[in-house]
């Protein structure tokens, strides 16, 4: 059962740390730009509508199955006693951390203050709705993006120095 464990765990830990990667990754070079390209009420509408479709049960277990493997994979290949790989794995955890803080601290904000703006087709001044919105969401996403690709690299390193 444990040898199980030690090959299931670090391959869903690079899994789901490529998947976590790979999200925020589409929203920095495919969704918001494309948004950017539209006007102010399509772009808070599709945003609305993005933040309610996001919530699923596939995004769940990428937005919790990441750090919670990357966690796994550390506690696992530090009670192995290999500290090079249990290192690894402990970045791929802490830069989780950080995106996960990031997300609660800026993005969710943005997103929910997004929604409390009301409907899109109903918006007084939707530029000024955008405006509060994007910029910082983006720049932060890209921060995601980036901090999530370390924890990607960190969590492959890890599995080859088991």
């Amino acid at each position: 059962m444990a040898d199980v464990v030690y090959a299931v765990v670090p391959v869903l830990a690079v899994v789901l740390a490529g998947l976590f990667a790979g999200l925020f990754f589409a929203f920095s070079v495919a969704v918001m730009p494309g948004l950017a390209r539209t006007g102010d009420r399509v772009m808070v509408e599709a945003m609305q509508r993005i933040n309610v479709a996001i919530l699923n049960p596939f995004f769940a277990v990428v937005f919790i199955g990441a750090p919670v493997a990357a966690l796994a994979q550390t506690v696992l290949y530090a009670a192995a006693g290999a500290p090079g790989a249990a290192a690894a794995a402990g970045g791929a955890s802490a830069a989780q951390a950080v995106v996960l803080a990031v997300t609660f601290a800026v993005n969710v904000p943005r997103n929910n203050a997004l929604e409390a703006a009301g409907p899109a087709d109903r918006l007084a001044e939707p530029a000024a709705v955008r405006s509060a919105f994007e910029g910082v969401w983006v720049r932060w996403n890209h921060v995601r993006t980036l901090v999530s690709l370390v924890a990607l690299v960190c969590a492959a390193a890890a599995l080859a120095l088991f």
